[in-house]
C-alpha cells in the first residue's frame, strides 16, 4: 500500500503545483505594447514563480503563442519551462526563481491588432507523464507599426526609347572584375562571361578586340607589380579560347588584338572617388592627401587609412579598381524593311524566322501597340533571340508596368520578382549604376529587401552621377529603416543630399532611437520642404504622444486628417495613441 500511494503521490500534486505557481506568479513583457522592429517584432518576457514551485520530476510551464487575424490563426513562440538549468535565483528575493527570454516573430500587416498569450501548466517530466493546464493569460497586445512610416519616393521607371535602326555595327565593350590579388576569371556577379559567350556565339563579324585591365592601390593588388598584366593575359587568353571553340564566322588570326596594362595609376583611382557619393570636402582632401604625402605608392595608399571615411574607399573604390575590359569593334549587315510590326507579330508566334528582323526593328515593334500583353510577348522574343541589355531592360519595364494594375497582391508580386530578374540580366550586360539601381528597386516593391539592400550596395559601388547616388543612398537609407538596421540608415543618409525624403526618414530614426525633441524638429524641417504634408503632421503626433503632450496630439493630428482623412482610421487602430483614446480632445480631432 505504501509503495502505491508512493506512485500516486506525483499525479496527486499537480493541481497544487499549478496553484502555487500560479499564485505566486509575476510576468512581464518589454515593451508593454509589442513594436515592430524592421522584419520582426522583438520583445522580452521575464517569468517568476515561487521557489517552492520548483518540484523533482514535476515541471511548471508557460507556452507563449501570438493570437491574432480575429483569433482564427496564432504563431507558436516556444514555452519557459521552471526546470533546473533554464531558471535562475531572483537576486533580490532567493525564495523566488526566474527565466528571461528573448522572443521574435516575423511581422506581418495581417497581425495588427493581436495578443501575445500565455497557457500555464503543470506536468510530469517523465515520458508520457500526466499534465494539467491552466487558464491562459494574456500578456501584450497589438504592434506599434510607427517604424514602417517610412517615406520612399517611388522612382519611374520608363522604357529606353526604340528606333529601327539598321546599321548593326558598333563596339561592344564588357567590363570585368577580379577578386584581390587574383588574375582568375571570375564565373559569377559582375563578372560578364556570360554576355561575353554570348556575343561570341552570335557571330558577329569582329575586326578588332581591345583589352585593358588594371589594379586597386592596396596591399592585396599593389604587392604583384605584374598583377595587371596577369589580368589582361587573362582575358586575352579566355577571349582567343573561346572564339576558337564557339566562333564559325571569326578567326583568331583574322582578328587584331590590343592590349593595355594599367600599372599604378592614381588617375583612375581620382576619377572613381570624383564620381562618388563622397562630399566635395571629402573629394578634396584624397587629392591633397596623395599630392602632400612623398614616397612610394605604397606610401601614399597606406596614407589614405588615416582618413576618417576610409571605410567608403575600400568598400566601394577598391574593388572596382580591380578591373579588365572588354571592347569589341564588330560589323553586321544592315537591312531594310517596310512591315516591322507584322514581320514582329510572325516572329512572336513563330511563323517565320527570328532573324527576319533585326534586333532593335525587333524591339522597335513593341512601341507599336498599346497592349502590356503583346509588348511583353515581342520584348520576351527579342530577349530570347538576341540577349541584347535593353530588350531584358525595356521587358523587366513592361513587368512593372503589369504590376501596377494587379489587385491580387501575389501575382502583383510575381510580376515584381521577374522584372528584377530581367533588370539583373540587363545590368550584367550594361553594368551601370542606375541599371543595379532599378534592379533594387523592383526588388524593394517586391518586398525582397535582402536582394534589394545587395543591389543598392553594388548600384554604389559602380559609381556614376551624383543625382544617381543621392536617390540611391536615400532608398537604401529607406530600406535598412525597414530592416532595423538604423546606424547604417543614417550613415546613408550621410552620403545623400537634402530632400524630402531623407529629412522624413532621418526624423524617424530619430523617433525610433526616442530622441522626441530632435524628431519634432526635422519633422517641422520637413513641413518646410513639403507645406501641408499630412504624414509629417501625422507624425508629430505621434512624437507629442510619446513625449505625453496632449495638446499637441490635438493639434497635429487634426491638421493630418484634415489633410487626408485615411489618417482617421489610422489614428483609432494606432497603439502609439492608445492612452489618449477616451478622451475628449481625441474624439473631438476624429469628427
Amino acid at each position: 500500500m505504501l509503495l502505491l500511494a508512493a506512485g500516486a503521490l506525483p499525479g496527486c500534486t499537480l493541481p497544487r503545483l499549478l496553484k502555487v505557481a500560479q499564485a505566486g506568479q509575476q510576468i512581464s513583457v518589454k515593451p508593454g505594447v509589442l513594436e515592430s522592429n524592421g522584419e520582426n517584432v522583438l520583445f522580452e518576457v521575464r517569468a517568476s514563480v515561487p521557489a517552492a514551485a520548483i518540484r523533482k520530476g514535476q515541471a511548471y510551464n508557460l507556452d507563449l503563442s501570438y493570437r491574432y487575424d480575429n483569433g482564427l490563426r496564432e504563431d507558436t513562440l516556444g514555452r519557459l519551462t521552471f526546470v533546473s538549468g533554464e531558471f535562475v535565483y531572483d537576486p533580490e528575493h532567493q525564495d523566488r526563481v526566474v527565466i528571461t527570454r528573448q522572443v521574435a516573430f516575423a511581422y506581418a500587416p495581417r497581425k495588427n491588432p493581436g495578443e501575445l498569450i500565455a497557457r500555464p501548466d503543470a506536468r510530469e517530466t517523465k515520458r508520457n507523464g500526466k499534465r494539467l493546464k491552466g487558464p491562459e493569460l494574456r500578456l501584450a497586445r497589438g504592434i506599434v507599426t510607427t517604424g514602417r512610416l517610412v517615406v520612399r519616393q517611388d522612382t519611374t521607371l520608363n522604357l529606353l526609347p526604340e528606333t529601327a535602326d539598321n546599321n548593326m555595327s558598333g563596339t561592344r565593350v564588357l567590363p570585368f572584375f577580379f577578386d584581390g590579388g587574383q588574375a582568375a576569371i571570375r564565373n559569377y556577379l559582375g563578372t560578364n562571361v556570360a554576355a561575353l559567350e554570348d556575343f561570341i556565339e552570335a557571330n558577329q563579324r569582329t575586326r578588332k578586340v581591345m583589352i585593358v585591365a588594371g589594379h586597386s592601390p592596396d596591399s592585396l593588388d599593389a604587392h604583384d607589380p605584374r598583377l595587371a598584366d596577369k589580368r589582361v593575359q587573362a582575358l586575352l587568353k579566355y577571349y582567343r579560347k573561346r572564339v576558337d571553340t564557339d566562333s564559325y564566322l571569326n578567326s583568331v588570326r583574322a582578328i587584331e588584338f590590343q592590349t593595355l596594362a594599367y600599372h599604378r595609376r592614381w588617375d583612375l583611382f581620382l576619377n572613381k572617388v570624383q564620381q562618388s557619393a563622397l562630399k566635395p570636402a571629402q573629394v578634396d582632401s584624397v587629392l591633397l592627401l596623395l599630392n602632400d604625402t612623398p614616397g612610394s605608392f605604397a606610401r601614399k595608399e597606406k596614407s589614405l587609412h588615416q582618413l576618417s571615411f576610409f571605410d567608403y574607399l575600400d568598400q566601394y573604390i577598391y574593388p572596382v579598381l580591380r578591373f579588365g575590359t572588354v571592347a569589341v569593334e564588330y560589323t553586321a549587315p544592315k537591312r531594310y524593311d517596310s512591315e516591322i510590326y507584322l514581320l514582329s507579330k510572325k516572329i512572336v508566334a513563330k511563323e517565320t524566322e527570328a532573324d527576319a528582323l533585326t534586333a532593335e526593328e525587333l524591339r522597335y515593334s513593341a512601341t507599336l501597340t498599346p497592349l502590356l500583353a503583346e509588348k511583353q510577348r515581342i520584348y520576351e522574343t527579342s530577349v530570347a533571340t538576341t540577349g541584347s541589355w535593353q530588350a531584358y531592360h525595356n521587358l523587366a519595364v513592361v513587368l512593372l508596368q503589369r504590376s501596377e494594375k494587379e489587385v491580387n497582391d501575389k501575382v502583383r508580386r510575381a510580376y515584381l520578382r521577374r522584372a528584377a530578374t530581367n533588370f539583373t540580366l540587363a545590368a550584367h550586360r550594361n553594368p551601370t549604376a542606375d541599371m543595379f539601381y532599378r534592379v533594387a528597386t523592383a526588388y524593394h516593391r517586391a518586398d525582397d529587401k535582402l536582394e534589394a539592400l545587395q543591389n543598392y550596395d553594388y548600384a554604389i559601388k559602380l559609381g556614376g552621377p551624383r543625382p544617381v547616388l543621392d536617390k540611391i543612398f536615400a532608398d537604401k537609407a529607406a530600406l535598412e529603416i525597414e530592416i532595423g538596421q538604423l546606424d547604417d540608415a543614417v550613415s546613408s543618409l550621410g552620403y545623400s543630399s537634402r530632400s524630402y525624403q531623407n529629412t522624413m526618414n532621418k526624423a524617424l530614426i530619430y523617433v525610433l532611437k526616442g530622441n522626441y525633441d530632435g524628431a519634432a524638429g526635422i519633422y517641422q524641417e520637413a513641413l518646410a520642404l513639403k507645406p501641408n504634408d499630412a504624414l509629417a503632421y501625422y507624425s508629430l503626433a505621434v512624437v507629442a504622444a510619446r513625449a505625453r503632450d496632449e495638446a499637441q496630439v490635438g493639434q497635429n493630428l487634426r491638421r493630418a486628417i484634415q489633410l487626408d482623412r485615411t489618417f482617421a482610421q489610422r489614428a483609432v487602430e494606432d497603439l502609439e495613441f492608445r492612452d489618449l483614446a477616451g478622451t475628449k480632445m481625441f474624439l473631438e480631432v476624429l469628427r
